[in-house]
């Protein structure tokens, strides 16, 4: 009977071992590089839809800030932060006692300027009497005009006086100019507050609808109002846009641009669009920020998978496969808008070429690929 040794039966195995790894995804070429499997794609042109995320600043429809018209020491504060307020509600009360006897003093000369503005008026029709018999003379009846209309004249000065005084006890009452919300209230009962301090009584935020601030480069507004013959045609045709909060989540109504400055900023060479969010339940503060994400249109532009760019640093590059199956690396550039999947490609291939789709990263210069 006859005996295999185990060095024979071990090397059988490894023989069945190499046979069964040559029959896997790689296979050889002539020159014995081997040939890999890739997903390959061929580029082509068509349109796309990406999301385009810019900062934004929110701030409300009218945020007003709110300064005494006179000065005294702050006696009541009728609101709370954050308190909703309507137009005209009292929001605080300065001091009125020395506005009140300033109004006292003015209506007292007030009635003096009268008094002496009637008996001016006596003695003129007295003299204009005597005057017609000839008892005095023209000069006379003159110089007693004149005091009656100098009497008339301090009647008016003190009438206005008197509204002055008014005036000033009325701005004792500190008034909401409009509907909103209330800010920070940074003075407190007893302070000392006049209309040069330097920080506002407080804020009133009219929050009903809101105006979200955002910028746009140069060049991408160009576009905009080269493709719809002008700015206010560009942004009537803009779509409605979607506001990202600072925690991430996105704000559940849709806002529309409404306007663009037309001043670009020297320093970003951007221009500054602002749209408007309604806001019904108040969520959004004036003074909050977050992102605008604006949809925008590319037509007929080159996209390919995200998967297919492999990036060194700033610089992007795809392998392309020749008509013999070799991929070749391509420096291409890239718009740095995507929508996580694929890429709008400007330079460095053409429509009908052929690239590595996936796994771009793992291939070699000059490698065959299947």
């Amino acid at each position: 009977m006859k005996r295999f040794s185990f060095n024979a039966m071990a090397g059988a195995v490894a023989i069945a071992t190499i046979a069964l790894c040559s029959c896997g995804g790689k296979q050889q070429q002539p020159g014995g590089a081997p040939i890999a499997n890739y997903q390959i794609v061929k580029v082509q042109k068509s349109d796309v839809i990406l999301q385009t995320k810019a900062s934004a600043t929110i701030r409300g429809r009218q945020d007003i800030d709110v300064y005494p018209q006179v000065g005294g020491t702050l006696q009541k504060l009728c609101v709370t932060e954050g308190q909703v307020v309507k137009k005209g509600q009292t929001l605080f009360i300065i001091d009125q006692v020395p506005f009140q006897a300033a109004l006292n003093t003015a209506e007292a000369a007030l009635e003096a300027a009268q008094a002496q503005e009637a008996t001016a008026a006596l003695n003129y029709e007295s003299r204009k009497k005597l005057r017609d018999e000839d008892v005095i003379s023209d000069f006379d009846l003159q110089t007693t005009q004149n005091t009656l209309l100098s009497a008339r004249a301090q009647v008016a000065q003190a009438k206005a006086q008197v509204v002055n005084a008014r005036n000033s006890l009325s701005y004792t009452v500190v008034k909401s100019p409009a509907d909103g919300i209330v800010g920070t209230l940074p003075y407190r009962q007893g302070a000392l507050v006049s209309s040069a301090m330097p920080q506002p009584l407080t804020t009133v935020s009219d929050n009903s609808e809101m105006y979200v601030y955002f910028s746009m480069n140069e060049a991408a507004v160009l576009k905009m109002v080269r493709e719809n013959g002008s700015i206010e045609k560009a942004i009537e045709n803009m779509p409605e846009v979607a506001l990202q909060l600072i925690d991430g989540s996105e704000y559940e109504l849709k806002g529309r641009v409404e306007s663009a400055s037309g001043v670009v900023d020297r320093t970003t060479g951007s221009i500054q669009l602002r749209s408007v969010f309604k806001n019904p339940n108040h969520l959004l503060h004036s003074g909050s920020s977050g992102n605008v994400v604006l949809p925008v249109e590319y037509k007929d532009v080159l996209l390919i998978p995200a998967t297919a760019a492999v990036q060194t640093q700033d610089k992007y590059r795809v392998f392309v496969v020749d008509g013999e199956g070799v991929a070749k690396s391509q420096n291409v550039s890239i718009l740095p808008q995507n929508n996580g999947k694929d890429f709008i490609v400007t330079e460095g291939i053409n429509e009908g070429d052929e690239i590595v789709a996936e796994g771009a990263n793992m291939i070699r210069e000059g490698q065959k690929v299947r």
